[in-house]
């Protein structure tokens, strides 16, 4: 039995250590495609398409992945990455997660439950504070493949804590933690998150 736990971790080590390298100046070529959506320079202009600059490369990856496999549903990028290697993906990120993210302005209303649920979560809900995984200053934390988030639009945001809550993203701790927030919760740390600069 022990040998068996160590092979599986081993295995799963080797695995999850299998990311090819990405090469930022490669993807700069790579993500022409992209910039209709999501801004030259990974900064969206676009409420509801994501900012991909400064997420970070892991996560990055992970998610066109996940894109790439149908494991995750997105309508406008349907087909776009199937002709793609996972060199290809890796370059993608890479010059993506070297981008720099722009900031963005929160609704002056909404900052203060915004910040209470960013910083301190609600106990009442059993809702953990984002800054555990993402950071108190929105960088996320890049060994996990935890998104930085500063800056990322709100609407981006809302709309996909709302798809986590519906369990029309699957990500089992965002899963969790949405399903614990109101509309209002949603709105509020979104706003909040865009406003949100180093």
């Amino acid at each position: 039995m022990k040998n068996l736990v160590i092979g599986t971790l081993l295995t799963f080590g080797l695995v999850a250590g299998a990311q090819a390298a990405g090469d930022a100046e490669a993807g700069q070529t790579k993500v022409a495609v992209c910039a209709g959506c999501h801004g030259t320079d990974g900064n969206s202009a676009v409420p509801n398409f994501p900012k991909l600059a400064g997420l970070g490369e892991k996560y990055l990856f992970n998610q066109l992945k996940d894109i790439q496999s149908k494991k995750r549903n997105i309508v406008e990028m349907t087909g776009l990455l199937d002709a793609s290697s996972e060199q290809d993906l890796a370059d993608m990120a890479a010059y993506y997660a070297d981008q720099k993210r722009q900031g963005g302005q929160a609704d002056p209303e909404l900052v203060a439950l915004g910040e209470e649920i960013y910083r301190a979560g609600d106990e009442s809900k059993g809702l953990a504070a984002c800054t555990a995984c993402h950071g108190p200053t929105g960088d996320g934390l890049e060994s996990a493949g935890f998104p930085a988030l500063s800056g990322q639009h709100a609407a981006y945001i809302e709309s996909s804590l709302v798809k986590f809550a519906k369990g029309e993203r699957d990500n089992v701790m965002m899963m969790g933690v949405a399903k614990k927030m109101s509309e209002a919760d949603m709105k509020a740390v979104a706003s909040y998150i865009q406003g949100l600069t180093k």
